[in-house]
């Protein structure tokens, strides 16, 4: 029964913060596709934010990745009438390593962490009443070492925003 109240703080503190557009902030949740797993993403500005994750990849090397990205949002572009919250489009440069697999021969990364070069395109929905937000988001991706390779990944997500 312990979960039902750490179960409801986690609800409160998720819709219950009047944090109305999620531009503020930490955002925590969840990235689907390639990669899967936890994504973070924390506004340094009214147009600027850093979003992160740790996340599994299932593409040609099966393994576990964190990448960074810093991303610059344009509010203007898309503004459909028919939303009440917020639609931008963002780019950005980030980073990623992929961690060694263990298939033994089988993959580029089975000895070495790929490290590689990240260049996100992506769209949000940022919701006018609830600290929510929701991404999809294609990322061509340059594998810089151990070898050099062009890699695509592609994903949509969910974030809920604490002040």
């Amino acid at each position: 029964m312990k979960t039902v109240p750490v179960a409801f703080l986690l609800f409160a503190l998720a819709f219950g913060i009047p944090e109305a557009r999620g531009e503020n902030g930490l955002g925590v949740g969840v990235i689907v596709g390639e990669p899967t797993g936890v994504s973070i993403k924390k506004w340094i500005g009214e147009t600027r934010a850093v979003d992160a994750a740790a996340a599994w990849s299932f593409s040609e090397n099966e393994s576990f990745q964190f990448h960074a990205d810093y991303l610059i949002h344009n509010f203007s572009l898309l503004k459909p009438k028919e939303f009440k919250g917020r639609l931008p489009v963002y780019f950005g440069v980030g980073g990623r390593i992929k961690l060694n697999d263990a298939n033994e021969g089988k993959e580029r990364n089975d000895e070495n962490a790929l490290v590689s070069i990240r260049i996100p395109f992506g769209i949000s929905y940022l919701f006018a009443d609830a600290p929510v937000d929701l991404f999809v988001e294609v990322v061509p991706i340059l594998d810089v070492a151990p070898d050099t390779d062009l890699d695509i990944n592609a994903a949509i997500g969910v974030r809920f925003y604490f002040r």
